[in-house]
């Protein structure tokens, strides 16, 4: 099937241009969202004459995509999720996730903007955003359990790191203890000694004690 494309689609052509598509893809996709018309003589006549209208409304818009590109480009955004002790989430972050987070924040972003793989995993997550059919920016989702954990993530840290972190101080938190009862032991026991070691030494206050009872 043969359309005209209203404005630029990815692999696809720029704007005015007559492109072969699957009849399935130009029904479900490109007419209904306003992207292209069927190339039919009448509606290759209508757009060359509102083609100058297009161009000017495209550069427009485009205009306002790059000024919102510069300004969400590079941006994290938290989103916190229950997950197991590997990592591995209770579900999946997706495409109205990540649009929400952004709005959020105070960015105004569309899930059908949102370009991602649903997310199963915590960690730091690198998405593109779709503003215009010229203009994108990246974004990164902060996938964590916690805020806290989150801020820990963001230094640069990895789920397993933290996870091997918790982990060695809980050892060494049970070390310690260990090593406190063994000094309180060691403690007890030279108590002991001394105090038999002194019995032993001083024999005469026992002998003074009986005579003192026999008197």
């Amino acid at each position: 099937m043969q359309v005209i494309l209203l404005e630029r689609v990815a692999k696809l052509g720029q704007m005015g241009e007559v492109v072969d598509v699957k009849p399935g893809y130009a029904r479900n996709f490109l007419l209904p969202q306003g992207k292209a018309l069927s190339a039919s003589k009448a509606n290759i006549e209508a757009f060359e004459q509102q083609k100058a209208q297009l161009e000017a409304r495209n550069l427009e818009t485009k205009k306002e995509a790059e000024a919102l590109a510069e300004k969400l480009d590079g941006q994290q955004f938290i989103v916190i999720r229950s997950a197991s002790d590997a990592g591995s989430l209770y579900g999946s972050v997706t495409t109205r996730d990540a649009a929400e987070a952004a709005t959020e924040a105070g960015f105004s972003i569309d899930r059908k903007q949102v370009v991602l793989q649903p997310i199963k995993e915590l960690g730091l997550h690198k998405v593109t955003v779709v503003l215009h059919p010229e203009v994108d920016a990246t974004i990164e989702l902060n996938v964590a359990r916690s805020e806290e954990e989150a801020e820990l993530q963001a230094s640069g840290k990895s789920i397993q790191e933290l996870a091997a972190e918790e982990e060695a101080a809980a050892e060494f938190e049970i070390a310690e203890l260990f090593d406190d009862i063994g000094a309180a032991t060691s403690d007890d026991a030279d108590l002991a000694e001394a105090v038999a070691e002194e019995s032993e030494e001083d024999p005469a206050s026992g002998d003074q004690e009986d005579t003192a009872g026999r008197g």
